[in-house]
């Protein structure tokens, strides 16, 4: 692609924000000159002038409300002073009355239009207002009045080539041109237009002027070379490569674009070749050398070729190069790619990792693929050194606290995730921080820390209203302990509507439901639980049976306790509830 094609119509918006902040700033502090006190009188320009200079006074103390009200006092006595109307317009921006703000800036203009500083706020104003027309009136006469203004006549090019006038836009560039010289700035300007315009040979003529002016810099050569490459012109384009390579043999430009033109022509192999030659030149920037290596697998895989010649590459720059990680990354991206089997990906990433300790996406594939392996160990130990290269990272204290938690060290686990929260910011994913606080109060809660467990989950549901895992086991925790049992129900219910066949959402909604004495409905959505076949632990055919005994249903509820004993021997409450027949309170108050 031609190098540096300068999109004049996208500059236009950093114009525009130029502008606003522009037309915001503090207006010059003088005092207005003239006739004044002809059109005023003498007693009233003292008062003004008084005013006038305490307003500035207030402003520069930062006491901007008194500063406001001064300057209106300063429009009541004089309402034709432009210096007052531009001043208070800065502070109709900052109170965000753009409206208003404009219209005081064109007020300062209109009263004073030889004023070149209102001239150019108005301007600049009309160019926010996007009156393109009306400002580059302003501007022309501006730099009608002073040539050297090239900052004006850049802002004239932008307008004009909004405007969609190409002849004005090419007629300011000349100017600036002749103001300054020519560069390469505007040489791609002038040929962004000539190409909207379809001048191809103008816009030819201009980049060769540019490369005819600088002789020696072999960058515009190449440049028009891809100019040419561009605009089918390939045989023009390879003497101009070669040109430049007979004068720099090793002009990574030219060499890149030589790459372009033989894979354009078809000849994948000598394109190929190039490629490795540059792929293993040491001296070529890695980004470089990457980007080549991307492109060769690219081609590689529309020719559906053979990986190994690939992987053969990789590992020989691995082998000469080994603490350059850019090529083991690209390897296990390769390998990924090509679904090659996980533990020898998870080998080039430890390689990586071995090389750039701190390249966090490799230590999170890696810990990701371990953990489908439930290699815990090991995935504690890389967690671990990825709170240390990667502190605020908090993949790696979720996945420390889970591994803990997955070997029974609690403690570990808690302080993993306590580690993790440490590191929330304005700017920390809120599904990821409830996660955090839900795993945290789940882990409090079984070390009977109840207050801090229910603490946490208000935490959790504070960062993320709908997390439904969270609000289930808060809504069971609470009706196991017979409190707050109107929210718990809120709270359960939110969770089967959203997801209306999760089993362990429909039994704590039913267990709820018969804490709160509304026997009936909980045996509706109990049974609705063993109709999704949602049903079969301990807990929740112990459940049943509790429901269905409130019900009035003893055979069936001692039916299902006989389930529920099956499931867990060692309980003996339901043990004693069949024998009993009979439903025998458990929950904590």
């Amino acid at each position: 692609m031609l190098d540096g094609k300068r999109n004049i119509a996208v500059a236009v918006a950093v114009v525009i924000l130029m502008a606003m902040v522009a037309v915001s700033c503090s207006a010059p502090k003088r005092v207005p000159s003239g006739s004044i006190a002809d059109r005023i009188g003498e007693d009233a320009r003292k008062r003004f002038d008084m005013a006038y200079l305490e307003a500035i006074n207030q402003q520069e103390n930062d006491n901007y409300a008194a500063a406001f009200d001064l300057l209106n006092y300063c429009l009541s006595i004089d309402s034709l002073s432009p210096a007052v109307y531009d001043m208070l317009s800065a502070y109709y921006f900052e109170m965000g009355n753009n409206e208003k703000g404009m219209q005081y800036v064109g007020k300062a203009y209109t009263l004073n239009p030889q004023n070149e500083y209102y001239a150019e706020r108005y301007a600049r104003s009309m160019v926010v207002d996007k009156k393109f027309s009306e400002a580059a009136k302003i501007y022309e006469g501006l730099v009608e009045h002073d040539h050297s203004r090239t900052d004006i006549l850049d802002v004239l090019a932008q307008i004009y080539d909004v405007v969609g006038d190409n002849e004005g836009a090419l007629r300011t560039l000349d100017r600036m041109e002749t103001a300054e010289g020519s560069s390469e700035e505007i040489t791609m300007a002038k040929m962004f237009i000539y190409s909207k315009q379809g001048k191809k040979d103008m816009e030819l003529a201009e980049l060769r002027k540019l490369a005819d002016k600088h002789p020696y810099d072999m960058k515009y050569r190449v440049m028009m070379g891809n100019w040419l490459m561009q605009n089918e012109r390939k045989g023009e384009a390879y003497d101009e490569y070669m040109k430049v390579l007979k004068k720099e043999p090793d002009n990574i430009a030219a060499r890149l674009s030589l790459i372009d033109y033989y894979q354009a022509e078809g000849n994948d192999s000598v394109a190929d070749d190039m490629a490795r030659e540059l792929i293993f030149d040491r001296k070529n920037d890695t980004e470089t050398r990457v980007s080549l290596i991307r492109g060769l697998i690219a081609n590689h895989e529309q020719q559906q070729r053979d990986s190994t010649e690939i992987l053969k590459m990789l590992d020989t720059l691995m082998a000469g190069e080994p603490t350059v990680a850019d090529f083991a990354i690209m390897k296990a991206a390769y390998m990924s790619l090509k679904q090659m089997p996980q533990e020898s990906i998870n080998d080039v990433n430890r390689q990586i990792l071995a090389v750039s300790p701190d390249y966090s996406p490799a230590r999170f594939r890696l810990v990701q693929a371990l953990w489908n392996t439930e290699s815990y160990d090991e995935v504690i130990s890389l967690c671990k050194a990825g709170n240390e290269y990667n502190p605020d990272d908090m993949a790696f204290y979720y996945f420390l606290g889970m591994a803990y938690s997955q070997k029974d060290d609690i403690d570990q686990s808690l302080d993993a995730f306590q580690r993790g929260v440490s590191q929330i910011n304005s700017d920390s994913n809120a599904d990821i921080v409830s996660d955090f606080y839900g795993m945290m109060g789940d882990l409090l809660h079984e070390k009977g820390e109840i207050e801090k467990a229910f603490a946490a989950y208000d935490s959790c549901l504070h960062w993320k209203d709908d997390n439904y895992y969270c609000m289930n086991n808060y809504a069971y925790f609470l009706a196991l302990r017979g409190e707050q049992l109107e929210r718990a129900e809120a709270m359960s219910y939110k969770t089967i509507q959203a997801e209306p066949k999760n089993g362990t959402y429909l039994d704590t909604y039913a267990w709820v439901l018969f804490v709160r004495g509304k026997y009936e409905e909980a045996k509706t959505y109990i049974d609705k639980m063993m109709e999704e076949g949602n049903g079969g632990s301990a807990v929740e055919y112990e459940h049943a049976g509790d429901i269905y005994y409130m019900c009035g249903l003893t055979d069936e509820a001692v039916e299902f306790w006989k389930k529920a004993l099956e499931q867990n021997r060692d309980n003996a409450v339901v043990r004693e509830k069949i024998r009993q027949r009979k439903y025998i309170e458990t929950i904590s108050k």
